[in-house]
């Protein structure tokens, strides 16, 4: 009869080894995905064993000889606590989870003090890498690591000088592609209601709608911008200013969902119909984007792609070969809010 404690004992891989009938450097090559000269039958009998006896391997003592812990240190600022870049921590942690590793997440809440304390705190936790990721696209300073040789990489967010790699939302590319999305359906009067002033997403995005309009051959400085607050307010009262006007745009593109919910409310005070008096385009691709009837037209921030890639670098090793800054595409998303315009 075995002793209690025989019966609870964890497998070891000598354990495995035994029971499959290959050595211990065998089992370690397969767990560690370098089987690449191991036969199929083999690798199958060694992985069958470990599921049998449901082996799962000593991570201290893993962390201890390979000088890795296969943990990541995940810093945000307010990112946690908004619902449209959830993703974002989603693509992260998918892609770690798949390569058995972890996530030590804090949310420093815009304080440098605490963003300091939290840096060191994590590297005295030997975590493998280092990623900070912003609420809005920014210019960040992040502390100073001494001599630490733990990598670090910026999801959108960058620095001033480009010293350390981000993974950013090609903002550029999605302003053109709002504008590129109604002159392809035949509209001419079109204006753009951005987000805050000075914001990086706000130059970007205007500087991309100035880009497509030109490409059109429509001259940008006839076609207005109007500076909001990424607010439903702003959304509300500049529709209401802009459909006012004497000769009003057919097609609407907003800096975010949420300045585009405040035009729905807009146009239906001003019996505007969406979209077959006025096309409207918001950005962000938030999950009111689809609930809005109609369903609004929208660009999407890649969010969990752009964190499913700042993990994959981090897990390969990779974030040292990175540029100074890598863009993902934002993409349009055509629902029901966009048509020809009226006549068409």
């Amino acid at each position: 009869m075995k002793h209690p404690q025989q019966e609870t004992a964890r497998p070891t891989m000598a354990d495995v080894s035994r029971a499959a009938g290959v050595s211990p450097t065998t089992v370690s090559l397969i767990l560690n995905g370098r089987d690449a000269k191991i036969s199929k039958a083999t690798r199958d009998r060694v992985l069958a064993t470990v599921a049998d006896l449901d082996y799962r391997p000593n991570r201290a003592a893993q962390s201890l000889r390979l000088g890795k812990t296969s943990t990541i240190g995940f810093l945000t600022d307010e990112i946690a606590i908004e619902p449209f870049s959830g993703p974002m921590i989603a693509g992260i942690h998918d892609l770690a989870w798949e390569q058995r590793s972890l996530l030590l997440m804090v949310n420093t809440t815009r304080n440098p003090t605490r963003l300091r304390m939290a840096v060191h705190d994590l590297l005295d936790r030997q975590v493998d890498a280092l990623i900070f990721a912003a609420m809005g696209t920014r210019q960040v300073e992040f502390p100073d690591i001494g001599g630490s040789s733990v990598p670090i990489l910026l999801v959108n967010a960058f620095t001033a000088d480009g010293h350390l790699p981000s993974i950013l939302p090609d903002e550029l590319a999605g302003g053109r592609a709002a504008v590129e999305h109604v002159l392809a359906m035949g509209h001419e009067r079109i204006a753009f209601i951005a987000g805050r002033e000075g914001a990086w997403a706000t130059k970007m995005r205007i500087r991309g709608y100035r880009e497509g309009l030109e490409a059109a051959g429509l001259d940008p400085d006839r076609h207005p911008v109007y500076l909001g607050n990424y607010r439903i307010d702003s959304g509300y009262e500049l529709t209401l200013r802009v459909m006012r006007g004497k000769k009003p745009p057919t097609a609407l593109l907003f800096g975010n969902d949420q300045m585009a919910t405040g035009a729905y409310l807009a146009l239906a005070r001003l019996g505007v119909r969406i979209p077959d008096d006025v096309s409207v385009v918001g950005y962000d691709d938030e999950p009111i984007a689809a609930d809005l009837a109609p369903a609004l037209t929208t660009v999407r921030i890649p969010f969990y792609e752009m964190g499913r890639i700042a993990a994959q670098h981090t897990l390969e090793g990779t974030i040292g070969q990175l540029p100074a800054r890598t863009f993902e595409p934002c993409t349009i998303i055509h629902r029901s809010s966009t048509n020809p315009p009226p006549g068409e």
